[in-house]
């Protein structure tokens, strides 16, 4: 499956879908960062103030006020930004919850096949990480940011009122660091969006690394994934060396250039006071409104840092929100209601890759409460088979209907409503066996969670356990056999009451004893259902309405066993060959 197409989230998206839908947060924020950076003024003003009138007078009455006055605006500066922290910093952390929220919403509503091309990690990562650095678009950053222009702005002012030809002096440099800062900034950018792959990469590894631990134990293969993680988190220093450095150049840039300036004034300043054009007073409020002015410029290398991490995190965010839905397809407008479970494949096609099917013109009736099971060897197109009719896949030629309808033109909440699987590699969930046979109905009663036991025969292993059906199994229920697993599986299968069953392999982990229980329990949970039985295990499915053979894609034989053991063909060859061992 292609990946989709990159692009890249503009400004205009990031200001209608995320800041403007937050502007009462934000205006409240920019109130205070307003208050906050005037009330940081005074001390400037004061301490000129200080200097030419209240020394050179002795009036200590004015001193007074002057130092409460000093001492009020330090005090609102700090409650200002304790409030700021509060509104911005939470609502930053809500939108990241939310966006975590959509994200995983939308990855876990993909097709099948997607997942088959992407890695655990990988998706985990995209969730987890990407939307983290909207904070600095709503947050904090964004509040300086602001704030930084403000003062900036406003300190200008001032500065041009003490002495114009000292500010043209200083805005030269300050021109020349905001020209290099935006080139900086528009080649870090892609730098950022290659860290999110790299470190969703290295997460993904790092996901199987931990899953696989006994194959890696088993193997003494440890020193192996040691070395490929420490390469991933090479790759991944390497790409944050460069941001630094990419970072680290603007902000030296801007400490030179900004030096040079301070430099400068300082001798212009001094020429100026011995020529009596300006007072001491004068000189110490351009020095202190020159430091607000250029503070908040340099900042803008570090916010500018992370305005720019946050957009490459969007750009991956969008990247995954743009990837069509499984349930997208505008023809899925059937939705079903009870259905009898009438499946027919029409001469239906299917490939993973183009020009290479692993299904090939399949046709066939399944009639409703009827058991068809699928045989063959491995890589023959059995799961597809399955896969395309629980609608895991879709097919590329040809008609899957069911009751009269096309399935795709139905809708998959209704269908798969009435679907249930008994998967070969038997998935559970970390939890209690009581939570993994609840699965699929969790507001099933009492009783009927101890029938599906029952008829599972998963009570002859939990009773044994102190705490029988609340017993916590483990992550994939790594604590259970793998019997055990399947005959919770099966368990969970018979609690979902479907009409239309697949069970691929499911008796390929039980030794002869469970799987003669399983197989009597089996029985009663296909009649009146329609059943696709997947099973190497030709013994299992002599029972079957109908067999079909599949070699390559394609139905060589079909019937009940013993007109195609009669018939002395594949399933013959198939089934004489399992019986010899």
């Amino acid at each position: 499956m292609a990946r989709p197409k990159e692009r890249r989230v503009t400004i205009r998206q990031v200001f209608t879908t995320i800041i403007w839908p937050r502007r009462k947060h934000l205006f409240l924020g920019l109130f205070l960062i307003v208050i906050s950076r005037l009330a940081s003024l005074v001390l400037p003003g004061a301490s000129k103030y200080l200097v030419d009138d209240v020394i050179p007078s002795n009036d200590l009455n004015m001193l007074k006020w002057l130092i409460l006055a000093v001492v009020a605006a330090i005090v609102v500066q700090s409650l200002t930004s304790y409030a700021l922290t509060q509104i911005l910093s939470v609502e930053a952390q809500h939108l990241i919850a939310k966006l975590r929220s959509q994200v995983q919403k939308h990855i876990i509503k993909l097709p099948i096949r997607y997942f088959d091309n992407a890695k655990t990690g990988e998706l985990v990562s995209r969730i987890m990480t990407d939307v983290e650095g909207v904070r600095n678009l709503v947050g904090t950053g964004f509040a300086q940011m602001v704030g930084g222009i403000l003062t900036a702005v406003i300190s200008l002012v001032l500065l041009i009122s003490i002495s114009p030809m000292m500010t043209l002096y200083v805005l030269l440099p300050v021109v020349i660091f905001g020209l290099v800062s935006l080139k900086a900034f528009g080649r870090i950018r892609p730098i950022f969006r290659e860290r999110g792959k790299i470190n969703a990469q290295v997460t993904g590894r790092l996901t199987e690394t931990l899953g696989g631990i006994r194959v890696i134990k088993g193997f003494n293969a440890e020193n192996q994934e040691i070395k490929t993680f420490e390469k991933g988190v090479d790759e991944l220093f390497q790409n944050v060396k460069a941001s630094l450095t990419a970072t680290s150049f603007v902000t030296s840039a801007g400490a030179l250039l900004l030096g040079l300036a301070s430099a400068g004034i300082m001798g212009i300043g001094g020429y100026m006071i011995m020529e009596g054009q300006m007072t001491f007073g004068d000189f110490l409020a351009f020095t202190l409104y020159l430091g607000f002015m250029i503070a908040p410029i340099v900042q803008m290398s570090n916010i500018g840092s992370q305005l720019t991490e946050a957009f490459a995190g969007l750009d991956r965010t969008e990247e995954i929100m743009n990837t069509p839905l499984e349930a997208d397809d505008r023809t899925r407008t059937v939705a079903l209601g009870s259905i009898a479970g009438n499946v027919e494949f029409r001469g239906v096609s299917f490939a993973y890759e183009a020009g290479k099917d692993v299904v090939k013109e399949v046709s066939f009736i399944a009639p409703a409460g009827s058991v068809t099971a699928l045989v063959g060897t491995s890589g023959s197109g059995k799961t597809t088979i399955a896969g395309l009719a629980a609608t895991f896949l879709n097919p590329d030629s040809g008609q899957i209907l069911l009751d009269g309808s096309d399935l795709q033109t139905v809708t998959l909440e209704s269908f798969r409503s009435q679907l249930g699987v008994v998967l070969q590699d038997d998935f559970l969930f970390e939890g209690t066996i009581r939570e993994n046979i609840l699965f699929p109905r969790p507001e099933a009663s009492e009783e009927q969670l101890q029938s599906a036991a029952r008829a599972a025969h998963v009570h002859e292993f939990t009773d044994r356990f102190e705490k029988g059906l609340d017993t916590l199994i483990g992550e994939r229920g790594v604590k259970l056999s793998g019997g055990q697993r399947q005959r919770i599986a099966i368990a969970r299968a018979i609690l979902a009451d479907p009409r239309i069953l697949i069970l691929d392999e499911a008796t390929s982990n039980l030794d002869t004893e469970s799987e003669a229980l399983i197989q009597a329990s089996l029985k009663d949970l296909m009649k009146g259902r329609t059943t696709f039985v997947i099973a190497h295990r030709l013994s299992t499915i002599r029972q079957a309405d109908q067999i079909l053979v599949i070699e390559q894609g394609r139905i060589v034989e079909r019937g009940q066993h013993e007109d195609l053991i009669a018939l002395q063909g594949r399933y013959y060859q198939l089934y004489t060959y399992q019986a010899r061992i």
